[in-house]
């Protein structure tokens, strides 16, 4: 309790350098309303790193590490594909140490990403969405090789599941250091939390159970299949999902680490609807503000608390914030303008009423 009251005065009292050291040390919050009676559930707010989600991480360490290399020299471009966490990550630690940021994002990513990237003084260059992720991938590369920019490589830079392995992991092992564990849950991305975090966990605390959640009709690694060598190829298992940030339509090599060290104990499916459900769930029942992933995460250990033995104690990852998918599917059925009942609302009483 003194290590958790310390951490928590410490973030909200202190003066910072830059916003780069805002990152990490995010909070795990229970989940009071959704789980089943008598099993634990905790969810750990990734939005709570400074450009509100768990990308802001990976960005900072492969910064950082191109730095101490050598291999990322003073005001160099930075080049990446993302989806756009990711982006936006880069576009904030880019802004904040001074290097130019190029984003390649598919055109089928929520266009608020784009704004925020831009409104952070990125460019980002948007790709057919037929090309899918491996497109994007792949003008991310001919851009760096064609102007001499520094491609960050998220799907395969050592440093994005070092960093997790030095930061997430031991703060989920001291945030539970006097608690049970029994079981982890998180999707994919790049891979960078599900291997790095992953190690760590499951060497200091080998009993607790790693779920690794992937979508239900893009199930990558459930199906076995290998990913193709060629890497203008998609992976044979995956199709359109909604769950932006999860699964690209290839398995990463961060994540094929993971797999390949056998850290998770179970995969669980969950479908684009059930994730969407999950998330505007969280919203309204206990105040967690969450993206699509976040709902797949939280639905994947519900999944899990539903079978889990009584007096069991499950974390589940929170990636981002909702506010990345106000256009997206997530937000379909939210208006702009009042609806019957707050019409009803506002008739009630006589003054300030919109008649128009």
């Amino acid at each position: 309790a003194n290590i958790r009251w310390f951490r928590s005065c410490h973030r909200r009292m202190a003066i910072y350098d830059s916003v780069t050291e805002l990152v990490g040390h995010t909070p795990v919050v229970k989940v009071n309303k959704m789980a089943p009676e008598g099993v634990n559930l905790y969810a750990k707010l990734e939005y709570f790193n400074p450009l509100s989600s768990v990308k802001d991480r990976l960005a900072l360490a492969i910064i950082e590490h191109g730095e101490k290399t050598g291999e990322l020299k003073p005001g160099q471009t930075v080049v990446e594909a993302s989806s756009g966490n990711t982006g936006i990550a880069l576009a904030m630690v880019c802004a904040a140490k001074g290097y130019p940021f190029v984003c390649t994002m598919a055109e089928t990513f929520s266009i608020e990403r784009r704004r925020v990237m831009r409104g952070l003084g990125a460019k980002v260059i948007v790709t057919p969405k037929e090309l899918k992720g491996t497109g994007m991938v792949l003008k991310a590369k001919e851009l760096a090789e064609e102007h001499g920019w520094y491609l960050t490589r998220q799907f395969e830079n050592e440093a994005n599941p070092a960093y997790h392995a030095m930061t997430t992991g031991p703060e989920i092992l001291s945030d539970f250091a006097s608690l049970p564990l029994d079981y982890w849950v998180t999707g994919y991305g790049t891979g960078g939390t599900f291997t790095g975090a992953g190690k760590v966990i499951k060497q200091a605390r080998p009993d607790t159970k790693i779920v690794l959640s992937e979508p239900a009709n893009a199930a990558l690694i459930s199906s076995n299949i290998p990913q193709p060598a060629d890497e203008k190829e998609s992976h044979p298992s995956w199709e359109p999902h909604p769950i932006q940030g999860w699964t690209p339509d290839f398995i990463p090599k961060v994540a094929q680490e993971g797999v390949d060290l056998k850290l998770f104990d179970e995969i669980v499916p969950v479908s684009g609807e059930e994730a969407i459900s999950v998330s505007k769930e969280l919203a309204s029942k206990e105040g967690i503000f969450t993206g699509i992933s976040g709902g797949a995460t939280a639905a994947a250990a519900l999944k899990i608390c539903e079978k889990a033995p009584k007096g069991s104690v499950v974390l589940c990852m929170i990636p981002d914030t909702g506010e990345r998918y106000l256009s997206s599917p997530l937000f379909a059925d939210v208006g702009i303008e009042m609806s019957e009942e707050e019409l009803k609302i506002a008739m009630s009483t006589p003054s300030a009423q919109l008649l128009s």
